[in-house]
């Protein structure tokens, strides 16, 4: 699993008894250092994987931080980023996941395979995440659970009106820090295990 520091999707996959790995320049956080490779992805790529489920940073990637893209287009750190992310994808593996939220990938490269959101899991949340997928099917909702809150880090929610203002969300916002929003839900978690693997 390249770029995931919790092992959340590791571990689900562990518990079915395959052996996986996390990869992360961080260390983990899922509790399993022996299943964590603590260094950067791109030297792995090569070698042999059955399947890559990669999450990678979306700092740069994100359409939450739009405002910021011209900034970060002229400076590089936005083409760093989605070079990044095409390294993985265009790796040898057969099989390959990315996650990330909507954002600059479905222009420069392509729309995601699929969005999810965590209540179509198990878990009460709204937090649109797309999947760019090779070789592999899309998730099958598990369990479809009423959200409860917007999981995000405190923009303001819902769809652009006409007149270009933001329509507000009848959801409460459940504001939370970058690193709490990267975290995979167990519930997705799950059902990555139980279907890919």
């Amino acid at each position: 699993m390249a770029c995931e520091e919790s092992q959340a999707v590791t571990i689900a996959f562990r518990n079915k008894g395959h052996e996986a790995y996390s990869c992360d320049i961080e260390p983990c956080s899922g509790g399993h250092p022996e299943w964590h490779l603590q260094q950067d992805v791109i030297p792995l790529l090569d070698e042999k994987w059955d399947m890559i489920v990669a999450f990678p940073p979306c700092t740069h990637l994100s359409s939450s931080g739009a405002v910021y893209w011209k900034e970060k287009q002229k400076d590089g750190r936005q083409k760093k980023a989605i070079d990044f992310f095409m390294k993985i994808y265009n790796s040898p593996c057969d099989k390959i996941a990315i996650e990330n939220p909507s954002g600059i990938m479905s222009t420069v490269f392509r729309r995601p395979d699929q969005y999810i959101h965590p209540c179509q899991f198990g878990d009460p949340y709204f937090k649109r995440t797309g999947l760019w997928l090779r070789n592999l099917p899309i998730l099958k909702t598990t369990k479809i659970v009423e959200p409860l809150y917007h999981w995000h880090g405190g923009s303001t929610r819902g769809g652009i009106k006409k007149d270009g203002t933001r329509a507000k969300s009848k959801l409460p916002a459940l504001k939370s820090g970058s690193v709490q929003r990267s975290k995979t839900f167990p519930g997705i978690a799950e059902a990555m295990a139980d279907q890919w693997g």
